[in-house]
């Protein structure tokens, strides 16, 4: 097969620019029309934007125009008086017909919630279209806000919905709120009183204990983690119509469970869980009642993501996460089938360190239909305090080959591999697994287009030395005498400031190095 080696492509970290004599950059950017000058002061913090009023009487009023606002206290430190009669002034003085967006970092204003009040008052008569609130201790808003007809996103951060309050934005898409606590009987109100919504995420918000989703209009949800709250250890999704999930970050001990996601036709799961218990690095030293006491919990998360795999069989492009395979893994050594899978576009996000080949493969051999397959491979330190229950299974699973699946298992409609090895990860240690992974996708393909791998750091951060390259080539070219499909080997390198000379000597270190691990993958195999 054919091999390409891609340059590593270079970013430089800093760049100097050289001005004419006679020109500066001040009179350049005063020629551009009010209207652009608008569109990079937006970009600023409202503060900054302000400042330009001393540059020039050209630049004395344009800030008045501004129709988007950043405002937050962190420049004046406990000067909250001084604050708060900044964001007076730019506002009594504002001449935008209509703001388009409106973010309020408030959270050391707790005290004076009438003025945060009045603010957001003065940008529902502007017609705000986009706004973003960060406030601790929780705030409650105005009622006008509740009822502001052209708001189309809102972001609340800290903040506080209230379930007898009337909302009304009818204009309202997109919905974040962050680090909330928000009960059902709050959510069912907020999903009534917004009629056009399309996209739901929750960042680190608990409280409820079901999701009743039964808009036609609601397409996305996404939940960031799961906060700590006394209502109990699980929540039920139901959302019939919804077509993309997203379901990542710590859920802590929390049990989500698919009820209705019939639609789904895009999905992402790469959230985590944490054990019920919390055993320490001396895990082997635990007793046989130690282990049992946990094992009803992870059976039932177990049957939890079988029933995830089931229910999201018909999604087109599907994500999954290390504790996915991982639980896979232990799936399989129960000798639980797995059901069949019809997405074309598979995504596996893996720790290297430890992760489960045994329950990516099984994971694999469930999407028949896949043509593109995209695996990003992290390196994650294999977690301690894990208890005896998942241990016993992962470091078995860790050993196995997938040569087992050659003989019965075909790729029939894969057409496209692309592996991306972020920094952090030491190709001196884990050549032999990633040879595994790519010589199994390889062997067991029909139709295979191009297969890429790429490295996103050329030196390691681990041991110090080009490992990427040193091993990454050999490996490519190894892999490339064995099938007829196209192979890839990128590299991306993000350079500051670096030596030529320390470069080459590098380089030639690196050929002899690459050359004499080459072999070693053969007795992995065997």
């Amino acid at each position: 097969g054919a091999v390409f080696f891609v340059q590593p492509k270079r970013e430089l970290g800093s760049t100097k620019h050289k001005i004419m004599a006679g020109e500066t950059l001040d009179d350049r950017i005063s020629e551009l029309p009010d209207s652009l000058l608008l569109q990079i002061l937006s970009l600023l913090p409202t503060e900054e934007a302000f400042t330009t009023c001393i540059l020039s009487k050209r630049w004395q009023y344009v800030w008045t125009s501004l129709d988007s606002f950043f405002f937050s206290p962190k420049r004046y430190w406990e000067r909250t008086k001084g604050f708060r009669s900044f964001v007076d002034y730019v506002l009594s003085h504002s001449t935008a017909s209509k703001f388009d967006k409106f973010e309020l970092h408030c959270s050391s204003l707790y005290t004076h919630k009438s003025q945060i009040s009045r603010w957001l008052t003065f940008a529902v008569k502007k017609n705000v279209q986009h706004v973003v609130i960060y406030s601790h201790p929780p705030y409650i808003m105005p009622q006008t806000f509740f009822t502001c007809s052209s708001l189309i996103t809102l972001h609340i951060a800290n903040g506080s919905l209230v379930s007898d309050i009337v909302i009304a934005w009818k204009s309202l898409k997109t919905i974040k709120l962050e680090g909330m606590a928000v009960v059902d009987a709050e959510i069912n109100n907020l999903l009534s009183g917004c009629p056009a919504l399309e996209t739901i995420v929750f960042n680190s918000v608990g409280g409820f204990r079901r999701l009743e989703i039964n808009s036609l209009n609601v397409k996305t949800l996404i939940l960031e983690g799961y906060c700590v709250n006394n209502s109990g250890h699980t929540f039920e999704i139901c959302a019939p119509y919804l077509q993309h999930l997203e379901l990542s970050r710590d859920f802590q001990d929390f049990c989500c469970s698919l009820v209705d996601v019939s639609s789904v036709v895009n999905a992402k799961i790469t959230f985590d869980i944490m054990c019920i218990k919390d055993f320490g690095d001396d895990y082997l030293d635990s007793d046989e009642e130690d282990e049992d006491s946990c094992s009803d919990y992870h059976e039932n998360f177990k049957t939890l993501l079988q029933d995830y795999l089931q229910k999201l069989r018909h999604a087109t492009e599907l994500t999954f996460g290390t504790l996915f395979t991982q639980v896979l893994c232990i799936l399989q050594f129960k000798e639980v089938p797995i059901p069949e899978l019809e997405c074309k576009y598979l995504a596996l996000e893996l720790h290297l360190e430890k992760f489960s080949l045994y329950g990516a493969a099984g994971l694999l051999q469930a999407s028949r239909l896949v043509e593109t397959l995209n695996i990003t491979i992290e390196n994650q330190p294999f977690d301690d305090s894990r208890c005896c229950f998942e241990r016993k299974y992962l470091v078995k699973g860790d050993s196995i080959g997938l040569q087992r699946y050659i003989s019965s298992f075909v790729f029939s409609n894969l057409k496209n591999v692309k592996i991306v090895i972020f920094s952090g990860v030491c190709m001196k240690e884990h050549l032999k697994k990633l040879f595994k992974l790519s010589n199994f996708l390889l062997k067991n393909t029909v139709v295979l287009e191009k297969f890429i791998i790429v490295s996103n750091r050329q030196r390691c951060e681990i041991c110090g030395i080009k490992c990427m390259s040193r091993f990454l080539s050999p490996l490519a070219k190894k892999l490339g005498s064995s099938t007829d499909s196209v192979i890839i080997f990128q590299q991306h390198v993000y350079v500051s400031s670096v030596a030529k000379s320390d470069q080459d000597s590098d380089d030639d270190e690196e050929d002899s190095y690459g050359e004499d691990h080459e072999d070693s993958d053969d007795e992995e195999e065997s």
